[in-house]
């Protein structure tokens, strides 16, 4: 067995790409915490076993973490979002309509959890939409999408992983990726968090969210941009629906306070609401899809518990 400086040596290096391999598998930041913990466990008990002819550290920490994933997934049904369970609503004005104990919602990962290669190699492996997508596979297909077509494993890499044939591994991806191309949105024309177009109208939805001024921030949308609010079962579609509610919103609370973050390698945001005493309370992590012609989803998510995710203060 390896002693605690070896371990750390070795497994260290490792430690954000597998948070984010037990992300995207999961679905939640909450759940990956705690597997990965599990998942260094497992490798320290096992570290006597581990035979450097036959994997590599890297390898065999992923075997670990694949195979947990696949575990803790047998008792857990899929994390959704609003838009992948029901149509959008037509009437903002009633404002958010009905949470739904039963449903497990998908939860956003701060930039600072995720492996750093993942955002700047393949940012589109970790944005909301594709973990989202990924919920809808049974979980060995997701477990060899994600290796095959995010990490760019061999089909014989991830067939000894799984302890299976690269035929099998071929056949799930195949299905995979029918799959995922009847439930992921197209995603093109995106901007990316550092671009200056991108934090321009970043800043410019702040402004007017923060001034309640609904038209200037109508202005910033896309046509056909999308609003959900998990734990919110409604969500809106199109700019003026979008619009209505966020004006429903104003009307009823606020003053608002928005603080930029990164969420998914994209750009999120903060929102901070007075709660009638004069103190901006921690409210929504809200994590933005931009594109060059303005933007085009904004998901609420209304769980203050994330605050502490992401390093956030509870109250400003």
């Amino acid at each position: 067995m390896w002693s605690d400086e070896e371990f750390e040596r070795i497994t260290g290096p490792h430690r954000r790409e597998l948070m984010t391999h037990c992300y995207r598998m999961l679905g939640s930041v909450h759940d990956a915490e705690d597997l990965l913990q599990e998942v260094m466990l497992r490798a320290w008990r096992a570290s006597g076993d581990y035979d450097e002819r036959r994997a590599s550290p890297r390898t065999w920490l992923y075997r670990i973490a694949t195979n947990a994933c696949l575990t803790a997934l047998e008792q857990r049904g899929r994390r959704a979002l609003p838009s992948g369970l029901t149509g959008p609503g037509d009437d903002p004005e009633t404002g958010p309509q009905r949470r739904l104990p039963e449903v497990t919602w998908l939860e956003p990962i701060p930039d600072a959890l995720v492996d750093p290669a993942a955002i700047v190699a393949s940012r589109g492996g970790i944005r909301l939409a594709f973990v989202a997508a990924l919920q809808h596979l049974p979980p060995r297909q997701r477990a060899v999408l994600i290796l095959r077509e995010v990490l760019a494993w061999r089909a014989s890499e991830v067939a000894d992983l799984l302890e299976t044939s690269a035929a099998a591994v071929n056949s799930a991806l195949q299905r995979a990726r029918a799959r995922l191309a009847t439930v992921a949105p197209a995603e093109d024309d995106l901007v990316e968090p550092d671009d200056p177009a991108g934090r321009d109208l970043l800043d410019r939805y702040v402004t007017a969210f923060e001034k309640a001024d609904v038209d200037a921030l109508e202005r910033l949308l896309r046509e056909d941009a999308i609003l959900e609010m998990p734990p919110f079962l409604s969500w809106f579609s199109g700019r003026e629906e979008f619009g209505r509610f966020i004006r429903w919103v104003c009307t009823r609370r606020g003053p608002w306070r928005m603080v930029p973050t990164r969420a998914n390698g994209q750009p999120a945001l903060a929102a901070y609401v007075d709660g009638g005493d004069g103190v901006p309370r921690a409210h929504s992590v809200q994590v933005f899809t931009v594109t060059r012609s303005g933007v085009a989803r904004n998901v609420v998510f209304g769980d203050p518990a994330l605050f502490t995710v992401f390093g956030l203060p509870s109250t400003l």
